[in-house]
């Protein structure tokens, strides 16, 4: 493809028949327009640079004067006529570090005549005024770069009108609802206007407009420190420089948009429901209402809404709950990993009843949003955690491998939302006391008990520098268990076994401190050791022969990542939309964000204090008017 750099070194002869033969194709208004106004002449042909080419010679020029006819060309009578090939073979091709940037596909031939005065108000706009329109210094510098490498040729005009790469690209903007974006954060540019500045400025819009799209569609539109401070993730933006470079080569602008998206099945489906939900607006399902528990036997006014919302045909109107009504109901407690026992309590009311109709589509609005900061590659093997539904997934290439309950953090302690890679696993682990906990917790209790860490297998180690180091060895007591499961992360968190194992019973089970409590953790070892040392031979027999007073680490060959997420809304393996209670506040706050007075500038990250007490070394208080400290009054 002829590119602008063979352009550049035409001289002599060459040239003059070029710009003459652009004048006979032209005709003879736009060759008298091109006199005029020596720019247009540059837009069609650009001029050599007068350092690398020689002035030409009266013989290259020959003896004709004056003004040659539009309709005329003087040629040597014994000159050849060049072909492509010989002109090629003349004139050598530029190296590739000269090549133009990525992106300029189109560029293969002079910006069109109608095009050139929208090109020269760019150039004024790109050159001059940029920078107080664009905020961005990424964004900015990408505009500069990729218009310049097109000697400043719109992408989104062509002939002086809207071309059908703009028309893809608006049309996706446009729909960006069904993405759970808001169109209204994406300015759509009017390009029915035909002066050429008015023009210019359109097309700059509409590519502030694209970039914009783009890393909401990647990063998302809240950046998650504005949510709260126990979130972490790696975001990464797309580089505007190749974000522009995929637009001007797509067969369809708006397909190449989309590709911002999270690729995730588990959004993908979330935009499927988001639909749905949108279009089941105004039809809300009959709700049921409190009431007491109810068993076979039973007679309750609440029954034959019941039987509806389970699709229980027979006995339509009857107001006893039977033994075919509890089989249903507990088959509903199965599927949503209630107790089930058949009897309609709270929790199967509120499960089937789920968040009001009106409130799904904003709900998916934000669990979508939460998949945004998620990583584009999970991993071919990885462990999903989901707090609100009290579940651990291992996902191995695509399918599920293995899944389990677990505990969670309380709502005043919550689980933070990270990714991080699985390392190793500890058997027989030691738990180190986080510092949080001995400062809110064992402090107070030794006030009032000095014998309360001794009841419950805890060592304290003093420190010269006034410093305490709380501990509880291996053994069955251990809060850990006898395994943990390490991915180490800035907030301490882990999954680890527990010898409090009847808590796994409960529909809602968050009872820990921040941590992941497994419901069968040496089951879970051996699934992850398949994946991560499958030549080792691993089982779940094999760990628990492991067990004794001695600490032991399994170090992983291939690292598992881990991604604890907060899905309150998700599609089960059956297709259907699941809706879990938002225990930890996170929705509220992603959609007060999305919809508050800062929403503009709600992608930029914010800083927050860390907890200071996550860290921090802790020392027993001292009474000023006594020789010891308050641990050294309590364990000389």
């Amino acid at each position: 493809m002829r590119r602008y750099g063979v352009d550049r070194l035409l001289t002599g002869t060459a040239l003059a028949s070029l710009t003459l033969a652009l004048g006979l194709t032209l005709g003879s208004a736009t060759a008298q327009q091109s006199a005029d106004n020596p720019r247009a002449i540059e837009a069609l042909v650009p001029m050599p640079e007068p350092a690398n080419v020689p002035p030409p010679s009266a013989a290259d020029i020959g003896t004709t004067t004056g003004t040659v006819p539009a309709n005329s060309v003087a040629t040597p009578a014994d000159a050849p006529v060049a072909s492509a090939t010989t002109l090629e073979d003349k004139v050598p091709m530029p190296e590739p570090a000269n090549m133009p940037p990525p992106g300029m596909k189109d560029l293969g031939k002079a910006i069109a005549a109608a095009d050139a005065p929208i090109a020269e108000k760019l150039r004024e706009i790109v050159t001059g005024r940029l920078n107080r329109i664009i905020d961005r210094k990424s964004e900015r510098s990408a505009i500069e770069a990729f218009y310049a490498g097109r000697d400043y040729a719109p992408i989104w005009i062509e002939n002086g009108a809207v071309d059908a790469r703009a028309k893809a690209a608006m049309a996706r903007l446009k729909r960006a609802d069904t993405d759970g974006l808001d169109p209204a954060d994406y300015r759509i540019p009017d390009f029915a206007a035909t002066a050429p500045e008015a023009l210019a400025d359109a097309e700059i819009k509409l590519t502030m407009a694209v970039l914009t799209y783009a890393r909401h569609a990647q990063t998302g539109r809240v950046h998650f420190s504005r949510v709260s401070s126990d979130i972490i993730y790696n975001l990464v933006p797309p580089e505007p420089a190749e974000v522009l470079a995929r637009m001007a080569d797509a067969p369809d602008a708006g397909e190449a948009l989309g590709v911002y998206n999270p690729p995730h099945e588990g959004f993908k489906a979330l935009r499927a429901k988001l639909a749905e939900a949108r279009g089941h607006e105004g039809s809300t399902p009959l709700r049921i209402g409190g009431g007491p528990m109810l068993k076979p036997g039973m007679q309750d006014a609440r029954v034959p809404v019941l039987r509806e919302r389970l699709g229980v045909s027979s006995n339509a109107d009857g107001t006893t709950y039977d033994k075919e009504l509890a089989e249903a109901v507990k088959k509903f407690q199965r599927q949503h990993e209630l107790s089930a026992t058949g009897n309609l309590n709270g929790a199967t009311v509120e499960a089937i009843n789920g968040p009001r109709r009106d409130r799904d589509a904003d709900i998916i609005i934000a669990n979508m949003e939460r998949w945004r900061w998620l990583p584009r590659d999970l991993g071919k093997a990885y462990v999903m955690v989901n707090i609100p539904e009290f579940t651990l997934r291992v996902i191995d290439r695509g399918n599920l491998a293995w899944k389990t309950r677990i505990v969670v953090g309380k709502p005043n302690l919550p689980t933070p939302l990270l990714s991080e890679p699985m390392r190793y696993i500890t058997v027989n682990p030691t738990w180190n006391v986080p510092p949080s906990i001995v400062q809110n917790e064992y402090l107070p209790a030794l006030q009032q008990d000095p014998d309360a860490l001794t009841r419950i297998g805890l060592k304290v180690d003093y420190n010269r520098d006034g410093t305490v180091h709380i501990y509880q060895p291996p053994g069955d007591r251990n809060a850990l268990g006898r395994i943990r499961f390490n991915f180490p992360n800035k907030f301490l968190v882990y999954q680890h076994d527990t010898p409090d194992k009847n808590l796994f019973s409960h529909d809602k089970r968050a009872y820990s401190h921040g941590c992941m409590r497994v419901q069968d953790p040496l089951k879970y070892g051996e699934v992850l050791l398949s994946i991560a040392n499958p030549k080792d031979g691993y089982t779940a027999d094999r760990l628990r022969r492991m067990f004794g007073s001695a600490e032991q680490n399994i170090n992983f060959v291939t690292h598992i990542p881990v991604h604890l997420t907060y899905q309150t809304a998700f599609v089960d393996e059956a297709g259907k939309l699941q809706i879990r209670e938002d225990i930890y506040g996170r929705d509220s706050r992603v959609l007060a964000a999305l919809r508050g007075e800062d929403r503009r500038v709600a992608d930029v990250a914010i800083e927050r204090r860390d907890n200071p007490t996550r860290h921090q070394a802790v020392r027993f208080p001292q009474r000023p008017d006594a020789g010891f400290s308050f641990f050294e009054r309590l364990f000389r």
